[in-house]
């Protein structure tokens, strides 16, 4: 089973949560579904999510697309440090 580990750093929890359930039909057409979202208790501009993927090689090209659309948009947008784990 595969996932996407995301951390996101300067962005409130409460914001992340809306922003995930705006884009969680979108999420869910590229085969992305959040199953955590964490704020770190000793650090609360640092929050965490994770998302289960059907496709881990679709999905990181996705992300790459999204990030880099983003980046050109909003150089300044804090986009999530991401990590694709590959689980048996």
């Amino acid at each position: 089973m595969a996932h996407v580990l995301a951390k996101l750093m300067g962005a409130p929890l409460a914001a992340v949560k809306q922003q995930l359930e705006h884009d969680a039909a979108e999420h869910a057409e590229q085969g992305m579904y959040l199953e955590h979202l964490w704020q770190n208790a000793e650090n609360s501009e640092e929050v965490f999510f994770l998302f289960q993927v059907k496709d881990l090689a679709h999905c990181r090209q996705r992300m790459r697309e999204t990030h880099a659309k983003a980046r050109a948009e909003n150089p300044g947008m804090p986009l999530p440090e991401l990590t694709f784990l590959d689980g048996f």
